[in-house]
């Protein structure tokens, strides 16, 4: 089926009480896995890249945004469940636009050094740029802390403001906001509570879908507390990345000597397919408290 729009995803499960999962991907294993999950389940899902790490520059190759796009339209295409297609987080403008372009059905500018002003003014020339093409835009009030931080400033992070909040809605026209409410980026290890108070406070003042980027560390009481206060749309990384290094390190020990028993045959040996399994179920054990399943 063609890609889903994420603005009628996400409306669709404020009315229904649940949040949909993205869950994200980095090559073509990993985004199998999350499409097997979510098609075991019947769950629409989200998928898609970090564009924070593909337009880093320091990278040792350069990426090509449209093999990226193509590539996860075509997933969606011949999933059986809905799949909404997200780029993600990145602070760099003409990437954000050229993954509008390229067909990504929601992007997010995301820039925590920048002047306040001045990104207001570049997610509004965002929001505008990205609805022509009917592409949703996401953009974050706040800031969340980084588990994995080593810099003073982003360990921290610091909290939405209500009134903040909805005084950034109205100047951008954003589809989707991003809160910090206590979730933590890159949370290796452990949980880590919201302030669900925080979070109803910023409810009764914004009315648009609610997102929680680091899924990873939310405790699933809180999190499903949190569905119920506007939250539909929940991101999820560092613990599916967690799992499948741990599968392909696994997978590497063995001493198989042909090279095509462990990368392609598809067979027990297969670090690929160590890599996609390992994905699958590491959504599997997420998926059902966001209350989406059989909702595809």
């Amino acid at each position: 089926m063609p890609a889903e729009s994420i603005t009628a995803m996400l409306d669709r499960a404020l009315e229904g009480r649940y949040a949909v999962g993205y869950f994200e991907s980095w090559n073509l294993e990993s985004l199998q896995g999350v499409i097997d999950a979510a098609e075991e389940t019947r769950s629409p899902v989200l998928v898609g890249f970090n564009g924070q790490f593909l337009s880093r520059p320091g990278r040792l190759t350069a990426e090509r945004i449209s093999w990226y796009a193509a590539l996860a339209r075509a997933a969606a295409e011949s999933a059986s469940v809905p799949c909404g297609l997200i780029f993600n987080e990145c602070a760099q403008d003409d990437w954000v636009r050229a993954a509008v372009t390229s067909r990504f059905g929601q992007v997010m500018l995301d820039d925590p050094d920048a002047d306040p002003e001045d990104y207001i003014r570049r997610v509004a020339e965002l929001t505008d740029f990205a609805h022509q093409h009917g592409v949703a835009v996401e953009a974050e009030v706040g800031e969340l802390p980084c588990g994995s931080s080593k810099s003073p400033d982003h360990a921290s992070g610091s909290l939405t403001d209500p009134e903040a909040a909805a005084r950034f809605v109205k100047q951008t026209g954003i589809d989707i906001l991003a809160v910090s409410v206590g979730n933590v980026h890159e949370l290796l290890q452990g949980e880590q509570a919201l302030d669900l108070g925080l979070l109803a406070a910023i409810r009764q003042r914004v009315d648009l879908p609610l997102d929680l980027h680091g899924g990873s560390g939310i405790p699933p009481a809180d999190l499903q507390a949190a569905i119920s206060l506007g939250v539909a749309k929940v991101c999820y990384g560092t613990y599916v990345k967690q799992r499948y290094l741990t599968a392909v390190r696994t997978a590497l020990g063995n001493d198989e000597p042909n090279p095509h028993h462990l990368l392609g045959h598809g067979g027990p040996e297969d670090v690929m397919v160590a890599g996609r399994l390992a994905v699958r179920d590491a959504v599997l054990e997420r998926i059902e408290s966001l209350g989406c399943c059989g909702r595809a």
